[in-house]
């Protein structure tokens, strides 16, 4: 790669790292510019998970606040997202290429709708949260348990993070969205403790494809992407974490938008 390929990489890491941990679609952002710079899509997909972790742990940490009083129910669904990440990368590993560069567009179009509907899903998960604590109803989940939840709704919940890691072992953009407007729909919890959830499962995830890519196929991983892709994504995680929210959500979403549709007809034109 020239210098200037790389300084971008660079940059769309730091993107990445920060969109994930306010929104949690950075994958948009990588995996089209290291497709449009002719790194194959499956080696693309690998070598984004694997740049992708430090920011995912940046992330974590920087919403440990959030995260404080929901151990014991993060220790629930690990089981949940290991096995759906093994699965997820193990279809990956095996499906032809073909199948993937059939399939990825499809997962890219609906990433870019949850992109899209975010603001409305957002709005709606904070009406029905204000309107359960005004009634008294929090499914028994308390800040300092995180647990307490329905036999019903944690079966659920295990369910709809199962199904996400799959869906994040192969292909992972978006995947944090999913999670939180699901999650949203079950757990009766504010939205940035959600969000802090969803960073800690979707850092379970991405680590687990990304230990598997390796012990597996390093020898189809893109180790110079994996290294640019790295440093950008910790600066970007730390610093999404700590003052992201202060971006415009809508200028967010419409880069993120763009680029997934360039995505879309990059890999429809290989």
């Amino acid at each position: 790669m020239e210098l200037w390929q790389i300084a971008l990489i660079v940059a769309a890491g730091v993107g990445a790292g920060g969109i994930n941990a306010v929104v949690g679609s950075g994958t948009l952002i990588t995996f089209p510019v290291l497709v449009a710079f002719g790194v194959p899509p499956v080696v693309a997909t690998m070598s984004n998970a694997v740049g992708l972790v430090p920011g995912n742990i940046a992330s974590s940490f920087g919403y440990r606040e959030e995260l404080r009083g929901q151990w014991k129910r993060f220790a629930g669904f690990i089981p949940a997202s290991l096995a759906g990440s093994l699965i997820g990368a193990y279809l990956l590993l095996h499906l032809p290429e073909d199948a993937f560069e059939t399939i990825v567009p499809i997962l890219l179009v609906l990433a870019l709708l949850m992109v899209v509907g975010q603001p409305s899903l957002s709005r709606y998960l904070k009406r029905r949260a204000l309107r359960r604590h005004e009634g008294g109803h929090d499914d028994g989940v308390s800040a300092e348990e995180g647990g307490g939840l329905s036999a019903g709704k944690t079966v659920l919940a295990f369910v709809i993070i199962f199904l996400t890691a799959i869906y994040g072992g192969y292909f992972a953009a978006a995947q944090g969205i999913i999670l939180v407007a699901l999650l949203g729909l079950v757990l009766s919890d504010d939205l940035q403790r959600l969000n802090g959830l969803k960073n800690v499962l979707v850092l379970v995830v991405n680590t687990v494809s990304a230990t598997t890519y390796i012990i597996v196929g390093h020898d189809r991983i893109n180790w110079t992407a994996v290294v640019c892709v790295a440093v950008g994504s910790l600066i970007g995680g730390y610093l999404g974490a700590r003052i992201g929210r202060k971006f415009s959500p809508g200028l967010l979403r419409a880069v993120i938008v763009v680029l997934g549709l360039v995505a879309i007809v990059r890999i429809l034109t290989l």
